[in-house]
């Protein structure tokens, strides 16, 4: 009985779906080791080829450099031509010109690796960088019938008696190491060697051809080729990559839906699905969640594939190198809370999303444009930042940024970045560190927030700034602070921020506790009283100050409680004092 031609082929089909798959879990797996066991379980596979030819080009470009490289040489011989040319493209450019001495050190790696694959590939695919490569590094000679080879001096080679071909002692200066100088030469030689015992003609016709390259012409085109092959991974050249960081407000935004979150459809094994990038995905993110929402493997590869583009993109606009995971982790963090914020800007919800709304935001949308809504909300409140500090009257008074303490220092600090950062102050082991979440922009906006409402008083006040301390760090505490207690001891003048001595200051500091035994929170009278005081000062009703600073006041006064709330009056040093200015 004859087999029906069309379930034949369905059957070769699904064999080569279970197959694939089969792949996708060992690669999943292999990702997960140690470099060094990760090489023994891809040469160890049944299937190494295969399973080599199945990564994605990031992927593999990373894994060799975890492992190192000339470690990982048969890892090299194991892989596909555009696994070989995707490592060119990635590191033997700095930005539009080509570094030579990668060049080589990578040409070298793969002639060792597979010395005839090599050879065919790069007389076939790189006959054009070969013959840069040698402009740049060699000199090459024609005889003439008549002319003795003697008189082309010493260190000439050639294979033919007629070009002659010479790499001088400067030729690999970039390479300091004399034992690897000495391997890129024997490389160089063996490899013109090779390609002469192979095709003669193509020997001759590379040298003729090297000999009058124009280097210049030859890397912008090189450049142009190289730039439409890592376009398709998301590598846009810069002036292009930068436009993920454009801002684009919710309304802007147009719906590409990229399939159902459920259904039967199987998964699309035809191009690669870079594995590093969503294995560094955290599960607590909107995005990390979202994406395990979705039971639809074809739709979570499509995800996966497009999420591996865009932190491409960024490395691109960031012009960042990334040669190793951990410094990618730093770019899917990027990437992730980016798209966590444009996902809780689109569901217009108070708290974060459910995973399932998330999902549905991440299938119906691009997902550079969700980064760049997510984006946008950290931009509008940076530009917010810069045209309060232009009119701000701290910048009219000529005084630092530093006026405004540490915590908000540290906040507008990092929004007033050429890229804004969050003020993390080493919570999680940095002191800056990207914009995570929506509650991050609530965190620098409260503090931007308080900044300007301070402002907004000092501004109404008649303050003598000319006349701070030399030798005082003042901050915007200090002022506020030191003028109450003078204004309140009836120290002259009022508007001058002058040290209060420290016999006279005990009597203010005993009236903010009340009576009696030491408390570690101030008095509702004290509060009272500054809010009068700044009324008087500011010219403004008490109730108007409250209603527009009340919170700020608040921090005022829980500022005071925690450098003082634990310290007796008979304890008070003025040399540790930071919101009072006292002589010492």
């Amino acid at each position: 009985m004859e087999t029906d031609p069309k379930t034949e082929a369905k059957q070769l089909a699904e064999l080569h779906r279970q197959r694939m798959s089969g792949l996708l879990a060992d690669k999943k797996r292999i990702f997960a080791m140690a470099p060094e066991n990760a090489l023994n379980a891809i040469l160890e596979h049944p299937m190494n080829t295969a399973l080599v030819h199945s990564m994605a080009e990031e992927d593999f470009f990373f894994l060799i450099n975890d492992i190192g490289h000339y470690d990982a040489l048969e890892l090299l011989s194991l892989a596909s031509n555009r696994q070989w040319e995707y490592i060119l493209d990635i590191e033997a450019w700095q930005r539009d010109r080509i570094k030579l001495k990668t060049v080589v050190y990578w040409l070298n790696l793969l002639h060792r690796a597979d010395p005839g694959r090599f050879l065919t590939w790069s007389m076939e695919e790189k006959y054009e960088l070969l013959e840069y490569f040698l402009n740049r590094t060699a000199e090459i000679f024609i005889r003439e019938h008549d002319e003795d080879p003697s008189d082309l001096g010493d260190g000439f080679f050639t294979c033919d008696d007629i070009f002659y071909v010479r790499f001088s002692d400067d030729a690999f200066p970039d390479f300091e190491n004399e034992e690897e100088r000495e391997e890129i030469e024997e490389f160089a030689y063996t490899l013109i060697q090779r390609i002469a015992d192979e095709d003669h003609m193509a020997y001759q016709l590379m040298l003729l051809r090297a000999a009058s390259v124009i280097p210049g012409e030859s890397e912008e085109e090189a450049f142009r080729f190289r730039n439409v092959r890592l376009a398709e991974k998301g590598f846009l050249p810069f002036e292009e990559a930068v436009g993920v960081y454009a801002p684009l407000k919710p309304g802007a935004m147009k719906k590409e839906p990229r399939g159902k979150i459920k259904n039967e459809t199987g998964a699309d094994f035809t191009v690669p699905v870079p594995l590093n990038h969503a294995s560094m995905l955290r599960s607590d993110t909107l995005f990390g969640t979202a994406l395990k929402h979705i039971d639809v493997e074809a739709a979570v590869n499509d995800i996966q594939i497009e999420f591996a583009s865009l932190c491409n993109r960024i490395i691109a606009a960031d012009q960042d190198p990334i040669k190793e995971k951990e410094q990618l982790r730093a770019i899917v963090n990027k990437a992730c809370g980016y798209l966590g914020i444009g996902i809780h800007r689109l569901a217009k919800t108070k708290t974060p999303p459910l995973s399932a709304q998330s999902a549905s935001i991440i299938c119906s949308y691009a997902l550079a444009d969700i980064f760049r809504t997510g984006y946008a909300m950290v931009l509008e409140l940076k530009n917010k930042a810069l045209q309060w500090q232009r009119k701000s009257w701290f910048a009219k008074n000529n005084l630092a940024l530093a006026f405004w303490g540490e915590h908000l220092v540290g906040h507008i600090g990092g929004l007033m970045l050429k890229q804004p950062k969050y003020f993390d102050n080493y919570v999680t082991g940095s002191l800056y560190r990207e914009f995570a979440s929506v509650d991050d922009i609530k965190e620098a906006e409260k503090a931007l927030t308080e900044a300007m409402t301070f402002d907004n008083i000092f501004s109404v006040m008649n303050i003598d700034t000319k006349g701070f301390p030399d030798r005082s760090f003042v901050t915007f505490h200090t002022v506020l602070l030191t003028l109450w207690a003078r204004n309140r001891l009836g120290l002259l003048p009022h508007d001058r921020v002058l040290p209060v001595d420290m016999e006279a200051f005990r009597p203010f500091y005993r009236s903010l506790w009340g009576s009696g035994k030491h408390t570690t929170q101030i008095t509702d009278s004290a509060k009272s009283d500054f809010l009068d005081w700044l009324s008087v000062s500011t010219g403004l009703a008490a109730y108007e100050i409250s209603r527009k600073a009340a919170a700020s006041l608040e921090n005022l006064f829980a500022a005071i409680e925690d450098e003082f709330a634990n310290v007796e009056e008979k304890n008070l040093d003025a040399r540790f004092a930071n919101l009072f200015l006292l002589k010492k």
